[in-house]
C-alpha cells in the first residue's frame, strides 16, 4: 500500500518488529506514551488488527489527533464485558442473564450451570463453565487473577452452536463480511479448534443476524474499523449475542479466512477506514470455502495431515511447533494449524 508502518509493542516476542519502518517496544496499553511518539511521527491514521487490549488505546489517540476511530467511551465498553452488557440491556439486544463480581464471595443469584471470564481478557483465558457453589468460587478467583481490572463476569451458560460475524463500519455506517462456524472443546474452557466460512445458516438468518449486529455495534457506539460479534443459537433457534470486539476475529479468521471466502481484503479496509480514505465494499457473496484447523491433544487426529502437507493442494498456511501435544485450557496452548481453501464444500476432517 505504499504506507510508513510504525509499531508498537512489546519487544520480546513482536514478530514483526524487524518488518515495520520504526519499531517502539511500548506496551500497547501505555496510551500517553504511543500518543506521544504519534504525534511526533505526525501519523494519518492508527488501528489495531485483532487485539482487545489494544482497542482503548487506538481509541484514545485517534481521538486526540482528530483522526478516524471509535470513541474512547465505546472502546471501553467494547474492552469490557460488564460494560458491554450493559450497553446490549439498554439497547433490547439478546444476551445471557449476567452479573460482574470483584470477589469469590459475592452472590450470584443466576442458577446453575454459569460461565466465568475475566471481565477484559480474550483468547479463552480463564474461562470456565461451572456447575456448583465450589466450582464457582475456584472460577472467579483464577478470572479475578487473570483480569486486569480484578473482575470476574459470571453468566448464564446458553447451550448451542457458536458463531461469530465479521463486520466492517466507517463513521457510523455498518457493512457486513461474513459469519463463521466455530468448533470448540467445549465445556469447561471452550477453546477453539476449528473456524469454517461461510456458516451454515439460511439466507434469511444470514438476515437476522447482520441486522442484530448492526444494532449492537450502534448499542456499544462503534463506528469505525473491524468488529468481532460472537453468538451462540439454541437448538430452538433462540440467538444470544455474547459479545463483541472493536477488531476484527482473530484465529486468522480477520486476516485470512474472509478474503477466501469472500474476495474482501479486510486487512486493507481497516486501514483505508483509519486512513480516512475507505470505499464501502460492494455486495459481498460467498466465492470459495476456507477455514483454519487448530492442533492440540483435543484435535491429535489431524497429525496425518501435517506429515503431508504437500499432499493437500487446499492448504494455503500452515505451521506446527515441536513438542508433545497437549490438553488446552486457551489458546496459547495449541501446537499448531493449517488454513485451507476449497470451491466445493467445507472441508471435513
Amino acid at each position: 500500500m505504499g504506507l510508513t508502518v510504525i509499531c508498537f509493542a512489546w519487544a520480546d516476542g513482536a514478530v514483526c518488529k524487524d518488518l515495520a519502518d520504526a519499531f517502539y517496544p511500548i506496551s500497547v496499553v501505555d496510551k500517553d506514551a504511543i500518543l506521544e511518539v504519534c504525534l511526533r511521527e505526525k501519523i494519518d491514521g492508527i488501528a489495531t488488527i485483532a487485539s482487545d487490549v489494544a482497542a482503548p488505546t487506538v481509541a484514545y489517540v485517534a481521538e486526540k489527533m482528530g483522526l478516524p476511530g471509535n470513541s474512547c467511551e465505546s472502546a471501553l465498553k467494547a474492552n469490557n464485558k460488564h460494560l458491554m452488557r450493559d450497553a446490549f440491556l439498554e439497547g433490547g439486544i439478546p444476551c445471557p442473564a449476567y452479573r460482574m463480581v470483584k470477589s469469590a464471595d459475592e452472590s450470584v443469584e443466576i442458577p446453575f450451570p454459569l460461565i466465568v471470564k475475566p471481565s477484559d481478557r480474550s483468547g479463552s483465558m480463564a474461562v470456565s463453565r461451572v456447575d456448583s457453589p465450589e466450582e464457582l468460587r475456584k472460577a472467579i478467583a483464577e478470572a479475578l487473577a487473570a483480569s486486569f481490572a480484578g473482575e470476574a463476569m459470571v453468566e448464564q451458560c446458553v447451550e448451542g452452536r457458536e458463531i461469530s460475524v465479521e463486520f466492517i463500519s466507517c463513521a457510523g455506517r455498518h457493512y457486513p463480511l461474513q459469519i463463521t462456524d466455530k468448533v470448540t472443546t467445549g465445556a469447561p474452557h471452550f477453546v477453539e479448534l476449528e473456524h469454517h466460512q461461510p456458516a451454515r445458516l439460511s439466507a434469511s438468518q444470514y438476515k437476522d443476524i447482520y441486522a442484530l449486529t448492526a444494532r449492537a455495534l450502534d448499542a456499544l457506539g462503534i463506528t469505525d474499523g473491524a468488529s468481532h460479534t460472537e453468538y451462540k443459537i439454541t437448538e430452538a433457534g433462540e440467538i444470544y449475542i455474547m459479545e463483541t470486539g472493536a477488531r476484527m476475529g482473530g484465529d486468522f479468521i480477520g486476516s485470512d479466512l474472509v478474503y477466501l471466502s469472500t474476495g474482501y481484503d479486510f486487512l486493507k479496509g481497516v486501514i483505508d477506514v483509519a486512513l480516512g480514505r475507505f470505499t464501502p465494499p460492494r455486495k459481498l457473496e460467498n466465492k470459495a470455502y476456507s477455514g483454519v484447523y487448530f492442533l492440540c491433544g483435543e484435535t491429535e487426529r489431524l497429525l496425518p495431515v501435517f506429515g503431508h502437507i504437500d499432499g493437500y493442494p487446499q492448504i494455503v498456511a500452515w505451521e506446527k511447533t515441536p513438542g508433545p501435544l497437549k490438553a488446552v485450557t486457551r489458546s496459547a496452548d495449541r501446537s499448531g494449524y493449517f488454513i485451507y481453501v476449497q470451491s466445493e464444500g467445507r472441508w471435513e476432517l
